[in-house]
């Protein structure tokens, strides 16, 4: 495989995957629901000097969807497949929400293939209230009540002004999330529920220099968990993207980008906690 090709689709082992640009590999994981689509706006600003591999995780888009239920074992078992079969030895990872989960848990049992962590809009360690909040968004999804729950979470997605703006865009997230496989989603959607506590007592395990970055309204991925989160990585810096909600590639894809490339392009060494905003 070159992964120096303009852009290239692909499936191996039941695993869409897209891969774009040339330079230093990065690999993007989406978010629960989405696929590697969503990506599409950071891509086009992140590009050069990138060779960037997304892919849809399992469950998701074009990639397999086995019967749950799912671990987040098998998400990380499924990144660990692809870069291997397409030869990503080392690599830098970005992760969106459930995707920086499954970030997490990769660099954990793999972090000696990590240079760089990116974790955006990503939980951690929910409190009795935010997981009471979460456990009754699976039992709605797991009773039928799926497709109503998709306004509600693109209320939460996207700031006011932004829907008001771009309908379309919001009409096309819209058209995605209801398009999905509720099934293999409600195995996702249980992952992600639960994820979080399984991870927050190995995140001292990680050990690449960690960027954590989230909306300052994030309603579910907050300020405050991205902020402890970053206290407990050891190399980890934090930043809060000024007025925006949950789906930050999406709604602000130059600033994400900004973001990303800023960390993965510093100088070499663990980043300075003094600096986190």
């Amino acid at each position: 495989m070159n992964l120096a090709a303009p852009a290239r689709d692909g499936l191996t082992h039941g695993t869409r995957y897209r891969v774009s640009g040339e330079g230093a590999p990065v690999v993007l994981v989406h978010g629960v629901g989405m696929d590697l689509g969503m990506w599409e706006a950071v891509v086009e600003r992140l590009g050069h000097g990138y060779r960037i591999l997304r892919y849809d995780m399992l469950g998701h888009g074009g990639s397999t969807k086995p019967p749950g239920p799912y671990r987040l074992d098998d998400f990380v078992a499924q990144l660990t497949a692809l870069t291997n079969e397409l030869g990503l030895a080392r690599f830098d990872l970005v992760g969106f929400s459930m995707g920086g989960l499954v970030a997490q848990a990769f660099a954990i049992a793999h972090g000696g293939r990590l240079g760089r962590l990116v974790l955006l809009n990503t939980v951690f360690d929910r409190n009795p209230a935010e997981r009471s909040a979460i456990e009754a968004r699976v039992r709605d999804v797991r009773a039928g009540g799926y497709v109503a729950g998709v306004e509600a979470a693109l209320e939460r997605w996207f700031t006011p002004s932004f829907r008001l703006a771009h309908p379309e865009i919001v009409a096309a997230v819209r058209r995605h999330m209801s398009a999905n496989d509720v099934a293999a989603y409600a195995a996702a959607y249980t992952v992600f529920a639960t994820a979080d506590r399984e991870l927050s007592q190995k995140v001292e395990e990680i050990r690449v220099p960690t960027l954590v970055a989230t909306g300052a309204d994030d309603q579910r991925s907050t300020p405050e968990m991205a902020r402890r989160l970053a206290d407990r990585v050891p190399h980890a810096i934090c930043r809060i993207i000024d007025g925006q909600r949950h789906l930050t590639p999406i709604e602000v894809p130059d600033e994400v980008a900004a973001l990303i490339d800023a960390f993965l392009s510093a100088e070499n060494g663990a980043p300075d906690k003094k600096a986190a905003s």
